[in-house]
């Protein structure tokens, strides 16, 4: 590992960003869409570092941020804000401090442009692909998501341990297909339609989280803990009900 991941490690993973790869940004953006390239956003990107988390370790280190601050849980957005002080503090500012320079973009802001994470997860080693629509990690499973991207310009090449990682044409038990009440999860992937009209037309089902994705066979034991899927599937349901009103309603 580059000197710079693994000064990063020791800064991210007390906070349980614990998934970290970088990958080349010419890679990345011959497969990109143009308005998705990481030149577009910063002309002199070299490199692309990802950093994600596995496990309820990072919701542990919020639920910690909410304990010393309890008006923390009453923002419209409390973890992404949660991330963009993490990020910031523990891994930015020291960064710049060591003179290396670079571009910070968040999947959850799009103001000034963004990747696209799940192709960059993938390349960057951080997660594989998954008939669950999410990507899924060798250990982790289905339990990880993407938090922040740099856009270096140090030249890096250093993917993640899910590099390659493709398990679900090898899965024996398919045990995600059955598990959804309407099939929105087949040897074709992840229906979004079918997940969306469910959720918003039989609500509460679905509210404790992904019956597919709890089903998976991947690192069960690295589920999210209850009121991290409470808390994201409940955010899910406001922006499916949103499409759903805007596209689906007749």
């Amino acid at each position: 590992m580059s000197e710079i991941l693994d000064f990063l490690t020791t800064r991210a993973a007390p906070y349980g960003l614990n998934l970290l790869g970088a990958v080349p940004a010419d890679r990345y953006d011959a497969i990109a869409p143009t308005h998705l390239r990481a030149r577009a956003i910063d002309s002199r990107a070299r490199s692309i570092i990802v950093i994600g988390n596995g496990g309820g370790a990072f919701w542990q280190a919020y639920r910690r941020r909410v304990e010393t601050d309890p008006r923390w849980a009453l923002r419209d957005h409390p973890l992404d804000d949660f991330t963009r002080e993490v990020v910031e503090r523990e891994i930015v500012a020291p960064l710049r401090a060591r003179g290396l320079r670079f571009t910070v973009v968040y999947p959850f802001v799009s103001e000034a442009g963004n990747l696209h994470f799940m192709a960059l997860g993938r390349m960057a080693g951080i997660g594989g692909p998954s008939l669950l629509g999410v990507l899924i990690h060798p250990k982790y499973g289905a339990w990880i998501a993407l938090r922040a991207a740099l856009l270096m310009q140090a030249a890096l090449d250093e993917p993640g341990d899910a590099l390659g990682f493709d398990p679900c044409p090898r899965c024996v038990s398919k045990s995600c297909r059955p598990a959804c009440p309407v099939g929105a999860v087949s040897e074709l992937g992840w229906d979004v339609i079918k997940c969306v009209k469910h959720r918003v037309e039989a609500a509460p089902d679905c509210s404790a989280g992904c019956y597919s994705r709890l089903g998976c066979v991947i690192g069960p034991e690295h589920r999210y803990p209850e009121d991290e899927l409470r808390h994201h599937q409940e955010r899910a349901l406001r922006t499916m009900r949103e499409y759903y009103r805007t596209h689906l309603a007749r």
